[in-house]
């Protein structure tokens, strides 16, 4: 059974852990030649460092109660705070929490009996003294969140691995004919293909991803010529003139690879970006744009 197959038969079996599952979309990612789908796979199953940015569905609410004491011995008790006083007097990272555990970790916590975990809340204590209830001292704050958001989680990751390999399947034919001892040598647009995919299936909606036609014009060598065509395909100027010097400082190695660790570094940092409609062109295509613009320059094309 090819590897892709095993991955689907896998994750719609309801005993199959998510964590299992991963380590054979990384190898199928690895196999297939896209290192930003490997990052992810990794980042699943290891979980996210602090300066990786992390999915949209990795982002959950928090809920806040605090107690307070008043004059003659009075008090509040277990009392709800508003989300919008913990954002204006902390900060919305208070009120959206980035859940940068293994998936195997965020798993565990889905199968919390009460549906309700806790996290500390103390430095908050401090912050909102006397912004909440006027001349009441703050004792106490407690953060929660739910369960269920963590099973979403789960769910998400599930929905985008099967999204993943039903998209492979029918825009990369190739991925269903890898096994563990058929490795498949994929052409630089079969590669370039298999990241749109995961660029749309990870941080954009779980839609079907439609094949763009790139066309640009740019001189070999011509460093203005790159960066305006660059721009015509839909980058900000600013990201078209850092690619550009990359791509100048770091020459394609041939036709197979005209991406290095640079070039490819900035498209993982740069693709959510693009997935979230803040730039004028769409991360199924970025990757295709970026690939072209480095074999035109370098003359490969």
């Amino acid at each position: 059974m090819s590897l892709l197959r095993e991955i689907q038969k896998a994750v719609l079996s309801d005993d199959a852990e998510l964590s299992r599952i991963l380590l054979k979309v990384r190898l199928l990612a690895s196999r297939l030649g896209s290192e930003p789908l490997e990052d992810w796979v990794k980042y699943e199953t290891e979980g996210y460092p602090s300066d990786a940015d992390v999915p949209d569905y990795r982002v959950i609410s928090v809920t806040y109660r605090g107690t307070w004491s008043g004059p003659f011995g009075s008090g509040i008790q277990n009392a709800p705070i508003p989300s919008y006083l913990i954002e204006k007097h902390a900060s919305k990272v208070w009120t959206h929490r980035k859940v940068r555990e293994s998936i195997a970790s965020v798993e565990e916590l889905a199968r919390t009996k009460d549906g309700i975990l806790s996290i500390d809340a103390s430095n908050l204590i401090l912050l909102l003294q006397g912004k909440v209830y006027e001349d009441w001292a703050c004792n106490g704050v407690t953060g929660t969140l739910s369960s269920v958001a963590m099973r979403e989680i789960v769910q998400s990751v599930r929905s985008r691995i099967l999204e993943l390999t039903i998209e492979l399947e029918k825009r990369v034919p190739q991925a269903v004919e890898v096994t563990l001892d058929n490795p498949v040598s994929l052409k630089p647009e079969g590669e370039a293909a298999v990241t749109q995919i995961y660029n749309q299936t990870v941080y954009g909606n779980v839609t079907h991803v439609h094949a763009a036609q790139v066309n640009l014009s740019i001189t070999a060598g011509d460093w203005d010529s790159m960066v305006g065509a660059l721009v015509d395909a839909g980058l900000p100027k600013d990201a078209a003139k850092e690619f550009a010097e990359i791509i100048v400082d770091e020459k394609p190695e041939s036709v197979e690879k005209p991406l290095g660790k640079k070039a490819l570094a900035w498209l993982k940092k740069n693709t959510p970006k693009a997935a979230s409609g803040a730039w004028k062109i769409g991360s199924d295509v970025l990757t295709k744009v970026a690939t072209e613009a480095a074999l035109q320059y370098s003359g490969l094309k």
